[in-house]
């Protein structure tokens, strides 16, 4: 990678490292989650075998969440304050720095992986490598719950912490296709004051 290709992830970094005790505050709890959300990722944890990630786990409260769910879950984050406050926070759950394109497990090593919002940050052209990675971690069969922001076209916008992207489940669906995913359901969720959101289920295709 080139310095200039290095330079959206090292803000992105950076600008987390920053303000990670503030994300945390105020969205870093299973109360700040909306109900349908929830609802979706306990459905998708009661369908995967084996170990997960939670890929850009933040705070760790998703983790926490899967675990609770039954599931035997690590967090890995690329911002070292987000695995401090996680570790410190949930204390029986594994969390490790890591990057979405590097998640440091082996070759099919995982039933699944939580990405929720964890590629919102990612120059479009990077969204591949990770799906790519995540692809490599799964077993045959895996899952994958990504989470995003929805919209009519693939666009970036002014994000709270650092620029962030629009992505239509469509083409978010080829991306994962290219990447060796079946998607399996795709959801959309509106409401006043708030972007709309996307999801897909997929799951990691056999051979």
């Amino acid at each position: 990678m080139t310095p200039d290709a290095a330079r959206p992830h090292e803000r992105v970094r950076e600008e987390y490292r920053r303000r990670a005790a503030e994300y945390t505050v105020a969205l870093g709890s299973m109360e700040a989650v909306h109900p349908s959300d929830r609802a979706l990722v306990e459905a998708w944890a009661g369908t995967v075998a084996g170990p997960v990630i939670d890929a850009g786990c933040g705070p760790g409260h998703w983790s926490r969440f899967l675990q609770e769910c039954g599931v035997e879950v690590s967090g890995v984050d690329m911002v070292p304050e987000f695995i401090d406050l996680a570790s410190q926070r949930f204390p029986t759950v594994t969390f490790r720095e890591g990057t979405l394109d590097a998640l440091g497990v082996a070759d099919a090593a995982l039933g699944g992986i939580l990405s929720w919002y964890s590629v919102i940050h990612l120059p479009p052209p990077d969204v591949r490598a990770a799906l790519t990675e995540f692809a490599r971690c799964l077993r045959p069969g895996g899952g994958l719950l990504l989470g995003f922001f929805d919209g009519a076209r693939l666009e970036p916008f002014d994000h709270a912490v650092v620029t962030a992207y629009r992505w239509p489940i469509a083409a978010l669906s080829v991306e994962l296709r290219a990447a060796g995913f079946d998607v399996v359901e795709t959801h959309t969720r509106t409401g006043p004051g708030t972007r709309p959101h996307g999801a897909i289920v997929a799951r990691r295709a056999a051979g």
